[in-house]
């Protein structure tokens, strides 16, 4: 479980958890991995690594070829916002690392040694349907996870691998603030809702694309469905003129 010390990652790593699972989670913070990891119970392991990192995916990787591991999340991910053309190019490099390097990179260890019942959950976005106007790289990389996803899932359906791609939209965690002027709270999840949903789809493993949420899943199924145009006419609307 990457991405586990806080938000989405720590609601699922308690959800798998109580399913009677045994978490190994990851993030680069340690005090506040091995605290949400302790928060567990007993049995359950701490991995530091910077995902953002060769050294990092490395890290990870090993430790998914040294160990049986029933499921592997790939939660792991940063935003960035502001204009394409204002944000550092390293700061939009480094988030592609993380946000698709890493999943891509320990997929690919993971489902290399899969049997069947395994599964791999890649948690991507509903802005993988949307492109987001200050939002480009985030929203990018995660229409790149999406589509990366449903090919994996239909690749490895018939060795009866199950792989997930999970797309919450907005969620109250403290690297995701949203202003309440702007979204409606009832557009507004908690990490523990978008858990229970995936681990709910998990147990019945059928269809690929999980849109956590139902007006989130209204939204989605309407990006998907419009003409492009129209969906980048209505986008652009929302996000106003210029200044």
């Amino acid at each position: 479980m990457t991405g586990a010390s806080a938000g989405i990652g720590r609601a699922l790593a308690g959800e798998l958890a109580a399913a009677g699972y045994t978490v190994t989670g990851v993030a680069r913070d340690e005090e506040r991995l091995r605290a949400a990891v302790g928060a567990l119970g007993d049995g359950h392991t701490a991995l530091t690594a910077d995902l953002a990192t060769a050294h990092g995916r490395a890290r990870v990787v090993q430790a998914v070829r040294d160990t049986r591991f029933d499921v592997l999340v790939n939660n792991a991910g940063v935003a960035v916002t502001g204009p394409f053309a204002d944000v550092d190019l390293d700061t939009a490099v480094g988030m592609m690392e993380l946000n698709c390097v890493a999943p891509v990179t320990l997929a690919h260890a993971y489902l290399a040694a899969a049997r069947p019942g395994d599964a791999l959950i890649n948690i991507s976005s509903v802005l993988a349907f949307a492109p987001a106007a200050g939002l480009s790289v985030y929203s990018a990389s995660k229409a790149f996870l999406t589509s990366f996803s449903e090919s994996l899932w239909l690749e490895h359906r018939a060795r009866g691998v199950y792989v997930m791609n999970l797309c919450p939209g907005i969620t109250a965690t403290a690297s995701q603030a949203y202003d309440g002027d702007d979204v409606p709270a009832s557009m507004v999840q908690t990490p523990e809702q978008v858990a229970a949903t995936a681990i709910a789809v998990l147990h019945r493993r059928r269809r690929p694309t999980v849109v956590s949420g139902r007006r989130n899943t209204v939204f989605a199924a309407a990006m998907r469905l419009l003409p492009r145009r129209m969906v980048l006419r209505m986008l652009g609307a929302a996000q106003g003129p210029p200044s």
